[in-house]
Order: structure tokens, then sequence, then C-alpha cells
């Protein structure tokens, strides 16, 4: 008998300890360093946001975010690298918009950019703009339309590379006005303001915080925003949708932090709740992210995923009109 109880009471305090355990395992988050992956290299906007909301994170999450940059097939090893991770918040992402894009253009991906990601928050956007060569005799985005259809040649744009930002914002702009224009694709957006300066191609839309000194200098001219609104850094240049004007088009270029699918929810409340305090605090826009050409955002997980879901439909639709298809 005595046995019995020692048994059962054993077999009793078992059952008890179980959950309370789970409880604080579960309260416990985070209690080691989280791995913040990057799918691009050092020194770019979604790295230097990254490494901005490590430093800020820190202090109160009470354990470091580790940035691991992992470069390579446009995106795509690091986005597979996080979706294949444990679902425990201990490995989060800071993607952009390709992370859609490559879906777009019928890519073979080794996950799904919806399914197999939790959002988190569209922490950021990347203003674009139409720019030229000081050069080129257009003041206006109606003069640039007209000026790209009176040309006995096509106009040359360069990108970043096949189903870019800058290819898709370029293609929309000719499906929505009918420019005759020639893609001529670069390995990286670095290759695109020296070919921009010499001539060698006629305009881009890129990324304006790389474009910036040499807007100041006069070298380089901006015709017109490709986000759906203006922008702080240069809130004089309209966008393509006013000027044109050409209702629908938009092009905004995020930057989003997602995490494993199926990352409990707690989790991704901490994180976002986190992360939005930091890009709304007023000096931090001002003084680390408008500096540098970053427009800060931060919404609810379920705001992400809609932009996400959203930029799928549209960016397929643009890749087929256009006939954009994977190298």
């Amino acid at each position: 008998m005595l046995k019995l109880r020692t048994w059962t009471a054993l077999a009793l305090s078992a059952v008890i300890a179980l959950p309370l355990g789970e409880a604080r395992s579960q309260g416990a988050w985070p209690s080691r360093p989280i791995k913040f992956v990057v799918p691009l290299p050092p020194g770019g906007s979604p790295d230097y946001l990254s490494r901005l909301l490590a430093e800020r994170l820190q202090p109160v999450l009470g354990h470091p975010l580790v940035v691991e940059n992992k470069p390579g097939a446009g995106g795509n090893i690091a986005r597979e690298f996080v979706a294949k991770q444990p679902a425990d918040g201990y490995t989060i992402l800071m993607s952009e918009s390709s992370h859609v894009m490559a879906a777009g253009i019928g890519a073979k991906l080794p996950y799904d950019p919806i399914k197999d990601f939790e959002p988190v928050s569209l922490a950021a956007t990347i203003p674009f703009g139409l720019t030229v060569n000081s050069s080129m005799s257009v003041h206006s985005l109606k003069e640039f339309i007209a000026y790209a259809k009176a040309s006995p040649r096509p106009l040359t744009y360069g990108t970043a590379g096949i189903g870019s930002p800058h290819h898709f914002a370029v293609e929309l702009l000719r499906s929505m006005t009918g420019i005759n224009v020639v893609h001529v694709p670069y390995k990286g957006s670095a290759g695109i303001i020296p070919a921009l300066l010499s001539g060698e191609i006629d305009f881009t839309i890129a990324a304006v915080n790389s474009l910036l000194p040499h807007f100041k200098s006069g070298k380089l001219r901006p015709i017109a925003m490709a986000g759906s609104s203006r922008t702080a850094i240069l809130p004089e240049v309209p966008t393509i949708a006013e000027a044109g004007p050409l209702p629908g088009y938009t092009v905004d270029v995020w930057l989003g932090v997602m995490a494993p699918a199926g990352t409990p929810r707690p989790i991704i409340d901490r994180l976002n709740g986190e992360i939005n305090r930091v890009v709304r605090d007023p000096q931090i826009v001002k003084e680390r992210m408008n500096t540098v050409g970053l427009e800060a955002v931060g919404t609810t997980p379920e705001q992400l995923l809609e932009a996400m879901k959203s930029d799928l439909a549209k960016y397929t639709k643009v890749a087929r009109e256009a006939q954009i298809k994977p190298e």
C-alpha cells in the first residue's frame, strides 16, 4: 500500500509540474540570443535597419539579436534557411519586396513566400524614384513620357536584375504609358548609378537614398517617385501616379520582419510591439532612418501579410503581361 501511494504521489506531482514547466518555458522567451537573418550583404538598407533594430531591441529583450547576412540567389538562400528553422522565436528574417517578386515571375522556390512565414511588421519603405541624367532635357513625368515616345530608339533602363523592384517599376510604367524601353540588368544595384552617370543607360527607377549625392551635385535629376505617396526625403518631387496622372501606379519597396510559420502569437506580438516602438520613435526616424533614405512605417502582422498577398497578385500580373521570366 505504501509503495502504491508513493508511485501515485510521484505521478500526480509530475502531472502538476509539467504544465508549470511549460508555462515557465513559454514565459521566459527570449532566454538566449536571437538570430536576425538578412538576405543581402552588409551595407544595404535591409542590413542597416536590421542592425538598428538589433541595437535597440537588445536592452528590452535582455538578449542580443545577432545579425547574420546570408546573401545569394536573389535572397532565396536566406529565406529558405529561415523558413526551415524551428518556429520558436529564435530566428527572424528581415525581408523585402523581392520576397514575393520572385514568386511573381514564376521562379521555382524552395519555400512558399506566404505560407512558410509568420509576418511580424512592415517596418519601413525605401523610396524609389524615376531618375535621368541631367543632360536629358526633361523635368517632369509628362515631358519624360513625351520624350520616350518621340525617341527614334527605345530608351534603355538599368536594374539590379530580372525580377528586381527596379525591373517591375519600369515595366509597370511601360504597361500604363506605352513607352518603348529596353531592359539592361546589372548584377545588383551597384552598377546602375555609374551607368546612368556615364550615359550607358537613359534612366532608372531606383532607391533614392543612393542617388541623393548625385541629385545634390546636379548630375542626376529626380523626375517622379514610384511609391504611393511623396517622400519626406524629396518632398517637392511628385509621385508617378499624381504627375502622370497615372492612377493605380504604385511600387512601394518595403522592408518587413518575418519569422518561420507557426511561431507562437505571443512572441510575434512582442516582436511587433518592440519593433514598432523603435520605428515610430520621432528621434530615431529623423536621425537614424530618414538620413539614410528609409521611411518608417510599423504595421500589424496582418497588414504586412496583406501587403505581401497584394504585391504577389500585382507583380504576377505585371510579369505575365511583360513576359518577365526567371533567369
